[in-house]
């Protein structure tokens, strides 16, 4: 093991920490520890606790998960899912954001919000309300619907084709870029108290849209915020999703486990970015991660044998079958899962047809009731296994979930973020500006290479959304 600081050229690590607005997120089971406060996330006072601590971790943002609808694919019901609270009761993540704002300057928020269930004007609306209030730091994690459930409570009839769901998440960010870029000019907003002139009405153009999923006329409510567009976040690892991804997202979520495979899902989308004419540098890719950390090697080993006590990998299970569509309760631990075609999230289901998988396996690797890789050891180990996932796969950054709420964050804070700075492979201080500026060091606004440039309305020019831009449905 090397602790010799990193050439100045090296890249330094993004960090969000993953999180859900519920009790049990992606390590199940470990509300039950005697340690763990996730039973208070109906508190409010809980998440801004939290929002504070991560950012003296200099934590780059805070990736809230969400669901609409629930987990009843595994034996047919929702009885595990209750009993072990696997993401239900689950609120609304967007409640957050403005205490936790307030109480903090430089933490970025990743909200996910699922277009298949949201009329996209109030949905621009909201976000465009909270980038003003958070002067910048919203983000958006941009998910379409795959369970059933959530259709049998929205009242809709049954999830659209796979493809087809994205097909409506493209038009659905069209109108968006339509709100967010081309209704108001930069400086619509004049605030002039003599001329009794709030905005300049030449200033303001109406939105025109007649596509074959959405309908819209008039201007948008909210005037310009800091960044316009939030954050564009996006997990899907789908061909179709990597496809909608490289075209529009600034932040990839991805999963994996072997850093072949994971350096080969990196590639990929910086291919693809670049084939949309963005560049491979577009997109920053953060892949999930769970660490258990303490003073030595031996004491975490310890520390994750009392976490897996707690821990229920059966309920890994639960949330893995509704993932995949698929009851995995009626295969016995040791029998292989036969590929079977659903509507659910496509990369998690293709592993069937790619691999012999079985519950044992599964079981193995829900040691802490979660699927993303585990490291456990010290600080330094740690560290030193993260800066190689980096080196070794071109991956951006992490999303680490929380074991033990809120003690981990709080030991990888004060374990592993100082020996990641040592090494020159995290930063000291906050950089200055908006999410995006952080993120990206380019300003505070999307850059012309991206999709929704062609939006814009400027000075000199109304946007294309200000023109009648109508689509005939298909």
């Amino acid at each position: 093991m090397t602790n010799s600081a990193a050439p100045a050229a090296a890249k330094k690590i993004l960090l969000n920490a993953f999180d859900m607005n519920c009790a049990g997120h992606i390590n199940h089971g470990l509300w039950t520890h005697p340690r763990d406060e996730s039973h208070r996330f109906n508190e409010l006072s809980y998440w801004t606790d939290l929002a504070q601590t991560l950012e003296q971790g200099l934590f780059d943002g805070l990736f809230l998960a969400d669901i609409t609808g629930v987990y009843d694919v595994y034996q047919g019901n929702l009885d595990l899912t209750l009993k072990e609270s696997i993401q239900l009761p689950g609120h609304d993540p967007s409640t957050l954001i403005s205490a936790m704002a307030a109480v903090t300057q430089h933490l970025g928020f990743g909200v996910t919000v699922n277009l298949s269930y949201e009329p996209p004007y109030q949905f621009a609306r909201r976000f465009a309300s909270l980038d003003h209030l958070t002067q910048g730091r919203i983000g958006w994690n941009i998910v379409t619907g795959y369970l059933d459930s959530a259709e049998r409570l929205i009242g809709q009839k049954g999830l659209k084709d796979h493809d087809q769901r994205y097909e409506q998440a493209e038009e659905f960010l069209e109108l968006c870029y339509k709100f967010w870029e081309g209704s108001w000019q930069d400086d619509a907003v004049r605030k002039d108290k003599q001329q009794r002139i709030f905005t300049d009405p030449a200033k303001v153009h109406q939105i025109q849209h007649a596509g074959k999923y959405y309908q819209s006329q008039g201007v948008f409510q909210v005037s310009p915020s800091v960044q316009r567009t939030p954050v564009l976040f996006q997990a899907g690892a789908s061909p179709r999703g990597l496809q909608f991804a490289a075209r529009h997202a600034e932040a990839v979520f991805i999963g994996g486990d072997r850093p072949e495979k994971i350096k080969a899902q990196v590639d990929k989308i910086r291919s693809l970015a670049q084939e949309q004419g963005r560049g491979r540098e577009a997109v920053k890719v953060f892949l999930g991660i769970t660490a258990v950390t303490a003073e030595t090697d031996a004491l975490a080993q310890e520390k994750l044998a009392e976490y897996i006590r707690y821990a229920s990998p059966e309920a890994g299970l639960a949330h893995y079958s509704s993932s995949a569509g698929i009851d995995l309760s009626r295969f016995a631990d040791d029998q292989a899962i036969p590929y079977q075609q659903t509507n659910s999230i496509a990369s998690v289901n293709q592993k069937f047809k790619e691999q012999q998988i079985t519950r044992n396996d599964l079981k193995a690797q829900h040691i802490l009731g979660g699927r993303y890789p585990l490291l456990a050891g010290s600080g330094a180990s740690v560290a030193e296994q993260l800066i190689q996932l980096l080196d070794e796969t071109g991956i951006d950054g992490f999303n680490l979930t929380r074991s033990v709420a809120p003690e981990s964050h709080q030991d990888f804070i004060r374990l592993v973020i100082p020996e990641l700075q040592q090494r020159g492979r995290y930063k000291t201080e906050y950089a200055a500006g908006s999410l995006r500026s952080k993120l990206f060091s380019q300003g505070d606004r999307l850059p012309a290479s991206h999709p929704a440039e062609q939006f814009r309305c400027t000075a000199s020019k109304p946007s294309a959304a200000a023109e009648n831009t109508e689509k005939q449905s298909a």
